[in-house]
């Protein structure tokens, strides 16, 4: 049985005064059209009887916005992004928006669909890690005014302001450190080798190898995916000198190489050690707590949105090219063998 849905009319017509008198009490005008207390009482009480919902489409309409932010994410099953997707809805909540949020999957064509369809939906501005270095789609949103902002993956080469880790940092140390506690033979499983973030991983993790003289390191791997982490896990412990170390470039990554790794019988870190980038609450639960390179999730979501506000009410933004730094979480899935070897 369906239920109607109550109007502006039908509140006019439960209280006898006009539309319009109903209208400018709903959008806060009474005084300005010096409506009577008494006759905002007895609307407001109506309102409250029937359980009159507003059209908030209509609504925003009016404003000329719609209140609402485009997330849009390379995957929601990396957890990384999960993260930044509950910390963007929780804080655009806090200032009334609604976040829609779009996954497009690692998929460039994917991608250019969503942001036909959030363009479409009027949205008030865009978040976006992009999935590639394409950006004619993305300069045709700019030339729409459409506000847009990078996280986390973005566009070196163009003025379009961004926030993110210091990636190439992060990978430096985290290298750094494993080197410090006498590994040598080091492998280094990476992502989606289009993105940014992985680019300067991958140069930061080769600095600190030919900084330290390290010549027996691989570099391997090609998405940010648990199965990829097990491929090449599997791979690698097929040769004679085996890795005393893997870096892996993501958690879902670094959930891959365990899973190969019990499959092989060794143990993180008495037989292999283990660090990767990005934390999350589950890393600590494992049987072997892992070692991470930690990203301010919450900082780059703050400042992302900021800069978004900034585009959105026409202000200037001092800051256009954010890098935050990571920092390492020192658990037990590093094991110093310099003594050992």
């Amino acid at each position: 049985m369906s239920v109607k849905k109550i109007n502006i009319k039908d509140i006019s017509e439960a209280s006898g005064l006009s539309v319009s008198t109903i209208s400018r009490v709903l959008n806060g005008k009474a005084k300005q059209y010096r409506i009577s207390k008494k006759t905002q009482e007895k609307v407001l009480k109506i309102v409250e009887e029937l359980k009159y919902v507003p059209n908030q489409v209509a609504v925003n309409l009016k404003r000329g916005n719609t209140r609402t932010i485009a997330l849009i994410v390379p995957s929601l099953n990396n957890p990384f992004f999960a993260n930044i997707a509950s910390v963007v809805s929780l804080e655009l909540r806090k200032l009334d928006y609604t976040t829609l949020i779009s996954d497009s999957n690692e998929n460039l064509e994917m991608e250019k669909e969503e942001i036909n369809q959030l363009v479409a939906r009027n949205v008030d501005g865009i978040l976006i890690s992009p999935s590639s270095q394409e950006t004619e789609h993305i300069d045709w949103v700019v030339e729409q005014n459409i506000p847009l902002v990078c996280y986390d993956r973005f566009f070196s080469k163009k003025h379009i302001p961004y926030v993110a880790s210091d990636n190439y940092a992060g990978a430096y140390e985290g290298t750094k450190y494993l080197i410090e506690n006498g590994h040598k033979r080091i492998a280094c499983i990476q992502g989606s080798l289009l993105s940014t973030p992985n680019e300067f991983r991958k140069k930061g993790f080769e600095a600190m190898a030919k900084e330290s003289g390290l010549k027996d390191y691989m570099i391997t791997g090609s998405e940010f995916s648990v199965r990829n982490g097990y491929t090449e896990t599997l791979l690698m412990l097929q040769a004679h000198n085996k890795p005393t170390a893997i870096f892996s470039f993501s958690n879902n990554i670094a959930l891959g190489c365990i899973k190969a790794l019990k499959e092989f019988n060794l143990r993180v870190p008495e037989d292999i050690s283990l660090i990767t980038f990005d934390d999350h609450p589950y890393l600590e639960y494992l049987s072997t707590p892992l070692t991470c390179i930690a990203q301010p999730v919450e900082e780059i979501c703050a400042i992302a949105i900021r800069h978004l506000f900034d585009l959105i009410n026409k202000r200037e933004i001092i800051y256009q090219k954010v890098q935050l730094k990571p920092h390492i979480i020192h658990r037990k899935s590093v094991r110093n063998i310099a003594f050992h070897e």
